[in-house]
């Protein structure tokens, strides 16, 4: 893996040289942006409006506006000298248990590995002492282009900075709960079909996006038409759906 960040992990006066590398990576299949007439690929053009001419990616910056209308250019050199004391740093501010952490919250993560021998031993006891202790480090960094949330955590003795969003990011959804009632008996009902549905290997659950992507390929190419699944459509009567789900989770198991 090619690391995309170096710095430090700080836990007051103890700093653990790190490298971050992506821990996640996209698998569903691309598409391409393509003309419908004649499915020549559509080629998307960076055009200076002043100059009416395509520009280069060297000549393209990031550009702030001024509140009387001056534009303020920054070019990448100018973000990578920020001054931010977290430019460098994923530096942890507090420990929250391993529950307290809203999942809204969460964003991308990034696996933390030790850049160097000096880094061995100061990072294998702070990823120790979050697995024993079964808490999250709070942290704040300027990674890429802004500075965020981060939770730091141990997963199978490597350290994981997964990134978050700021609380003030999350939206407000209002009042969306329902106002229907529930009985005792409905809630003993979905009890039992969670228990009998628990236990999932998440591991053995595929993407099935890419296949249904290729049926539709494989019939265009034909000039076939494809079938699509049938809609679910709503319970008319919630205890006999309980009762025959609870009895297909028990054949499930046989």
């Amino acid at each position: 893996m090619r690391a995309l960040w170096s710095g430090h992990v700080t836990c007051g006066l103890v700093s653990v040289p790190v490298h971050l590398y992506a821990a996640t990576e996209e698998m569903r299949p691309h598409l391409h942006h393509v003309h419908t007439a004649d499915g020549s690929r559509i080629r998307h053009r960076r055009v200076c409006e002043a100059e009416a001419r395509e520009v280069t990616e060297t000549e393209i910056g990031r550009g702030w506006e001024a509140p009387d209308g001056r534009v303020v250019v920054l070019r990448d050199e100018d973000l990578d000298h920020l001054p931010l004391a977290t430019r460098k740093t994923v530096e942890i501010v507090g420990f929250v248990g391993e529950h307290d952490v809203d999942p809204l919250l969460y964003d991308r993560p990034y696996y933390a590995g030790p850049a160097g021998p000096v880094a061995h031993r100061p990072y294998a006891l702070l990823a120790e002492a979050l697995a024993r202790t079964g808490t999250f480090g709070i942290a704040k960094s300027a990674v890429r282009t802004r500075e965020r949330l981060a939770v730091l955590r141990p997963r199978r003795g490597i350290l994981v900075v997964h990134a978050l969003r700021w609380p003030q990011e999350i939206r407000d959804p209002g009042d969306l709960t329902s106002p229907a009632p529930v009985t005792d008996r409905e809630l003993e009902l979905a009890e039992v079909l969670i228990g009998q549905m628990t236990g999932v290997d998440i591991t053995a659950l595929h993407d099935e996006y890419g296949a249904a992507l290729d049926q539709i390929v494989a019939a265009k190419l034909e000039g076939l038409g494809w079938a699509e699944p049938p809609e679910p459509e709503p319970a008319a009567d919630l205890m006999k759906a309980l009762e025959d789900s609870i009895r297909q989770a028990r054949q499930g198991e046989r």
